[in-house]
């Protein structure tokens, strides 16, 4: 049987009552800032998906590898007028402005990526940057990604801190 993710302000006690007969470990911000919706997150979220939009604000087309439900950087780029295409192994709705198409990387469909400026991902695992960092060389774009956590950039990067995180470089000038 599939557990659903532990929450991680849960410690296995029951909760506690206070006076008011409010649970006094009851989430009052929501739950996890990715499981709600773009307008709804914390400040932090939202400064670090305005800080990515404002580094990669200089070129005209760009494709978001792997959108999933993150969509603010999408959003913001495509109220500055650049065209964004929105890529996914799943079918995933996508704010105004921001065109979908369906690939998977790891088998990409090299159509959708040609003539794009630059792709950018965020929180691009490790085991899948090798292969965007290819799509991205083989369509002559520049590539931008944020990792998720810890983890490493496993491709040669040029890491340039924004608000929230790191915001790793591999430019087609790179020679890569």
């Amino acid at each position: 049987m599939v557990q659903p993710p532990r929450d991680p302000d849960d410690d296995g006690r029951p909760p506690r009552s206070t006076r008011s007969g409010r649970d006094a470990t009851a989430r009052t911000d929501g739950g996890p800032a990715s499981d709600r919706p773009e307008e709804d997150r914390p400040p932090t979220a939202t400064n670090h998906a305005r800080a990515v939009a404002d580094a990669l604000a200089g070129y005209d087309w760009l494709v978001e590898v792997g959108i999933g439900r993150r969509t603010a950087v999408a959003r913001a780029l495509a109220e500055r007028d650049a065209s964004v295409t929105a890529v996914d192994r799943r079918a995933v709705e996508t704010p105004d402005g921001v065109r979908f198409v369906r690939d998977d990387v790891t088998d990409p469909d090299l159509a959708t990526y040609e003539g794009a400026d630059a792709l950018y991902a965020l929180n691009l695992p490790p085991e899948l940057q090798v292969p965007v960092a290819d799509i991205a060389r083989r369509a002559g774009a520049d590539l931008a990604f944020t990792t998720l956590g810890g983890d490493p950039a496993t491709v040669p990067t040029r890491p340039a801190t924004v608000a929230g995180g790191t915001l790793h470089w591999l430019r087609r000038t790179d020679g890569a």
